[in-house]
């Protein structure tokens, strides 16, 4: 089975959540007290400090203060939160202010993604860098969106792009990583992900992505180790079907098994993963006999 088919309903997840975060809006010039605020905001999303984001924009919002930035904040708000729809919406509604078009049409093509409209997702986030060219996160989110069309050419332009403009660039080496993992381009896969991990340990979306990737390059015993037991289950899931993908029915077998022995209950991705890899296995030996018997 091609390694990108069988991959792909991975990208969606773990390559686009980690395109949507770090948001940074330029201020505009406005008055000092409403560039302040919207300062703070910024710092406080980048940090992750969602509570004390949302804090301030309401306070702003109390306070009466009227400026595109702020609704486009609560956008990235909502986003970060995982709300892409709302923030969808929001986007929607303050990208004809012309002073933030190009950063909404940024946070639409991302909320786009994340609710699988990837259509509609390529032709924002290709306005967005058209608007905007210094647009990161957009182009980062270009290299998703042509990735999930096995355009890998485009992919690794739009993260050469996003390498060039985005400071902080632990989820382009994710997002790469990936993108190179569904190729099957697996050393080049695993050094993205150490990469994206060494500019941000607690980055989960490429932790994850690094086991897979060594589960993928056969090495299941390091793409389990250290798990907490809360996440075993899953990860033994992981590597089980790691393994389904590079034709080791038997090791397969075992992981999956495990892996719904961890769970403690009914585990139904591990189950179906389980009986496809058994199947696999059945055909690859009726194949052979099949050929045997010519």
């Amino acid at each position: 089975m091609p390694l990108n088919r069988t991959l792909a309903c991975w990208a969606a997840v773990a390559t686009l959540a980690s395109a949507a975060w770090s948001p940074t809006i330029a201020a505009a010039p406005n008055p000092a007290v409403a560039d302040a605020r919207v300062a703070d905001i910024n710092r406080a999303l980048d940090e992750r400090r969602l509570v004390d984001a949302g804090r301030m924009l309401d306070q702003a919002l109390l306070a009466g203060v009227q400026d595109a930035r702020l609704d486009l904040l609560t956008g990235e708000l909502q986003l970060a939160r995982g709300r892409p729809a709302d923030a969808l919406e929001t986007f929607n509604r303050v990208r004809a202010a012309p002073s933030v078009r190009a950063a909404a049409l940024q946070g639409a093509g991302l909320a786009l993604s994340l609710l699988g409209k990837s259509d509609e997702a390529l032709a924002a986030l290709e306005e967005a860098v058209a608007a905007d060219p210094r647009a990161g996160r957009a182009w980062n989110g270009l290299g998703a969106e042509h990735d999930r069309r096995r355009e890998w050419s485009q992919a690794e332009a739009a993260y050469d792009r996003a390498f060039a403009e985005m400071d902080d660039d632990a989820p382009v080496f994710n997002n790469r990583g990936f993108s190179r993992l569904l190729q099957g381009r697996l050393d080049e896969a695993v050094a993205d992900f150490v990469q994206a991990l060494e500019r941000k340990p607690d980055m989960a979306a490429a932790r994850t992505n690094l086991r897979l990737a060594m589960a993928m390059r056969g090495e299941y015993d390091q793409a389990v180790s250290g798990g907490s037991s809360t996440e075993m289950a899953l990860l033994l899931n992981n590597a089980g079907f790691a393994a389904t993908v590079r034709g080791d029915y038997r090791q397969a077998n075992d992981l999956l098994g495990q892996a719904i022995r961890s769970k403690g209950e009914y585990y139904r991705r591990a189950s179906a993963n389980l009986e496809y890899a058994r199947d696999m296995a059945a055909r690859e030996q009726r194949g052979l006999a099949s050929n045997a018997d010519r």
